[in-house]
């Protein structure tokens, strides 16, 4: 069984994960910028994130950084196009990282709103299908020689931007998941393993009391 402060740690990870703001990693390719990014999404509280590659060893990858991730979900698909229209039909901004004439600073922007952040290939950037889904595009302002930062610094940045800005509107103080999505996932997240059998089982899963023990209540 689950010690209960790891259980009461779960649950408040939970309850503070924001179902309405995500990242999409547009054909980001180095593990350790993958991993950087996923932990940067851990942290600020996003539940789900989408990595999309047409290169199948950019794929390969990817696959290893979603493996390594337990915490939050890793959404893997080789072409952005619908994962943007998708995103769009959920009512989310999306907002693309990219320094052009229409590019407004980053902190300008209204995270408090269902909103999609693009980051682009290291060395080339968003791919024209990631630009043509931009609402806005947004860049980090600079004052040194340097033209860029690595991918997953800015995209560090910009997702910590969006959390202060939740934070102070009292975002993570309510619960984004229905009852019973958020019971689903305390389990999973709790019991991985179990979770998995019951599943390929085609069982349900039982209920857990306050401490995470199973609830043998009548």
């Amino acid at each position: 069984m689950v010690a209960p402060e790891r259980f009461q740690k779960i649950r408040e990870l939970l309850e503070k994960r924001q179902t309405d703001l995500t990242l999409v990693m547009d054909n980001v390719n180095k593990p350790h910028n993958l991993a950087a990014i996923i932990r940067s999404c851990d942290a600020v509280g996003i539940h789900q994130v989408h990595a999309i590659s047409y290169r199948s060893s950019i794929r390969t990858k990817q696959h290893t950084a979603a493996g390594a991730s337990r915490w939050l979900r890793v959404r893997l698909s080789e072409t952005i196009a619908p994962v943007g229209q998708k995103l769009r039909d959920s009512g989310m901004q999306i907002l693309v990282a990219h320094y052009c004439q229409e590019a407004v600073d980053f902190r300008s922007i209204d995270y408090t709103v269902p909103t999609a952040v693009v980051m682009g290939e290291e060395l080339k950037g968003p791919s024209e299908e990631a630009l043509k889904l931009a609402d806005h595009f947004i860049h980090i302002p600079m004052f040194g020689m340097v033209e860029s930062l690595n991918v997953s610094v800015a995209a560090a940045l910009i997702l910590f931007e969006a959390q202060r800005q939740r934070q102070a509107a009292g975002m993570y103080d309510k619960r984004h998941f229905s009852d019973d999505d958020f019971e689903r996932l305390l389990f999973e997240y709790t019991y991985p393993r179990l979770s998995a059998v019951l599943r390929d089982q085609g069982k349900p899963y039982p209920k857990l009391d306050e401490n995470g023990a199973f609830d043998t209540a009548p």
